[in-house]
């Protein structure tokens, strides 16, 4: 099978984006398993390989076709929309939140025109996305790409190694995260989930629901969700012949999951799939104070193209110092290969 296309946004270029670009392109096994590009501007990556000290060189391009694919040569699609001369490290600033949102739609629309065979996005810093005007309608990277996809049903699904979680709810408040706990939405959230592992080549997902409640309302005790939402639309699914259960008390369904158990856990809200997720993959030095490891990878299931990012931010704190971590960017690589290769052998 040809080595699928991978299209890497940069990033905002005010964080670690451009450096741990360069980081992971670096790295000659990414070439053996397919072709990347960067989408952001010549500068700001020709400085992003100076900071990760790489013997690496530029070629910028204005079309997919123009790239060479060569290991020690990044190929850029140039958008020339960043003065270096303005360029700070560590700051919010209108120029990088305008052009991080650029990045975003060239690469949207080289992947609807299947010019490319899938998106992996780098960190924005939302406050700057929102200063470069893109705040007035998307409050970040997956509202852009549902609405320039014409995606209306999307979810989030975190992965590390073979521990994935998918979201019911993402970026709303937990008082309103409860109130989104809903059979339909659930059931969708299921739907996805399967779909989603299905992509990645597991032909019979095994899903876990998670509770919403303590002991998953302990038959009622400490709630109402799990039986009137929750647990009818598990038996929804299950109809369809899925391997589904739940729901499962949250304080256990993860080791069980992490265990093997579960391919997937479809969770109620924001922190109970992140929280979990980031103790698995985020390391920290204990005696140092900085991060062993930052990985994980961060999944928008439901789009008509593929889109995998890193599970971490700007890291405005460590922009232009040249100790940024590529393992999450390498891992949403990976994986993005993984759903390329899946979708065209079903294909």
């Amino acid at each position: 099978m040809e080595k699928p296309i991978m299209g890497i946004t940069m990033g905002d270029p005010a964080g670690i984006g451009p450096e741990i670009a360069a980081k992971a392109l670096s790295k000659k096994e990414i070439y053996e398993i397919c072709r990347p590009l960067v989408i952001g501007d010549k500068g700001a990556m020709e400085d992003g390989i100076r900071i990760a000290r790489k013997p690496l060189k530029i070629n910028p391009i204005e079309k997919v076709s123009e790239a060479k694919f060569e290991y020690g040569t990044i190929d850029v699609i140039d958008l020339k929309n960043i003065d270096m001369s303005k360029l700070k490290y560590g700051t919010i600033g209108e120029m990088t939140g305008k052009a991080v949102g650029e990045y975003i739609k060239k690469a949207i629309e080289l992947a609807m025109n299947k010019e490319i065979d899938a998106i992996v996005t780098n960190p924005i810093h939302k406050e700057s996305f929102k200063l470069g005007g893109w705040g007035k309608k998307y409050a970040g990277h997956t509202e852009m790409l549902a609405d320039l996809t014409g995606t209306k049903k999307y979810n989030m699904m975190l992965m590390h190694g073979n521990f994935r979680v998918v979201h019911v709810s993402t970026h709303i408040s937990l008082r309103d995260a409860c109130d989104a706990v809903k059979k339909d939405r659930v059931l969708n959230t299921i739907k996805v989930a399967y779909q989603g592992c299905r992509d990645l080549g597991i032909e019979n997902p095994k899903i876990a629901v998670a509770g919403l409640n303590p002991h998953a309302s302990d038959g009622g005790l400490f709630g109402w969700e799990e039986e009137k939402e929750i647990i009818p639309a598990i038996e929804e699914a299950k109809k369809l012949g899925w391997s589904v259960e739940g729901p499962i008390p949250a304080d256990t369904v993860f080791s069980k999951a992490r265990g093997g158990m579960y391919d997937v856990v479809v969770c109620m809200y924001h922190d109970q799939g992140h929280i979990p997720m980031k103790l698995v993959g985020f390391v920290m030095d204990e005696k140092t104070g900085t991060w062993k490891s930052v990985s994980g990878v961060n999944a928008t299931l439901g789009l008509p193209i593929i889109r995998t990012s890193v599970d971490h931010g700007t890291a405005f704190g460590k922009a232009g110092k040249g100790t940024a971590t590529p393992d999450s960017l390498i891992d949403a690589i990976h994986v993005a290969i993984q759903f390329a290769k899946n979708r065209k052998v079903r294909k």
